[in-house]
């Protein structure tokens, strides 16, 4: 029941988030579970076997064109396309190909950018506004300053007149 309670405080979107973070690590874990570590082979001995058997061994790459277990190129990021085409190279895990990977960074990225500069906007003119309803604050009152302090004055003088009316009556 608290646990539910707390669920429904969330907004659905961030709801999702935690949700689909929740699946990625235990994914992951459950794949580092069922993984044992893998003697170091060399990683052609794996070619024409199965992904799986491929990337048990962290430094391999496996390629879906030709079937065969590569080493993985450390030198650069990215497997070059004439090792092995992004859409057909796989590392880490066989049901997510490099080209996948690079898209969801991407979208993950832009989301995160748009997410920040909206934010970054939002409240940019959230101060602009409140400074604005500030001023006009301040100078409302400053005006209903001045009608005071000028009422007191005209009362001011109007005691003023009624004594010296007072004064020339009684010969004061």
């Amino acid at each position: 029941m608290e646990a539910a309670r707390r669920w429904a405080l969330w907004p659905l979107w961030l709801q999702g988030l935690a949700l689909l973070w929740g699946c990625a690590v235990t994914g992951l874990e459950q794949i580092r579970s069922t993984v044992p570590p893998a003697p170091l082979q060399a990683c052609s001995a794996f070619s024409q076997k199965s992904c799986e058997e491929c990337l048990k061994n962290v430094s391999c790459l496996w390629c879906y064109t030709n079937n065969t277990c590569i080493d993985y190129p450390v030198r650069s990021i990215l497997p070059p396309s004439s090792l092995c085409s992004l859409s057909n190279a796989r590392w880490g895990v066989c049901w997510i190909n490099f080209e996948d990977v690079i898209i969801a960074m991407a979208v993950v990225a832009g989301l995160i950018l748009v997410t920040v500069t909206v934010c970054c906007c939002y409240c940019c003119y959230c101060r602009k506004r409140s400074r604005s309803r500030l001023d006009e604050e301040e100078e409302q009152l400053a005006r209903k300053r001045e009608e005071r302090r000028l009422q007191s004055l005209q009362r001011k003088h109007e005691r003023k007149l009624k004594h010296d009316e007072i004064r020339k009556k009684y010969g004061g």
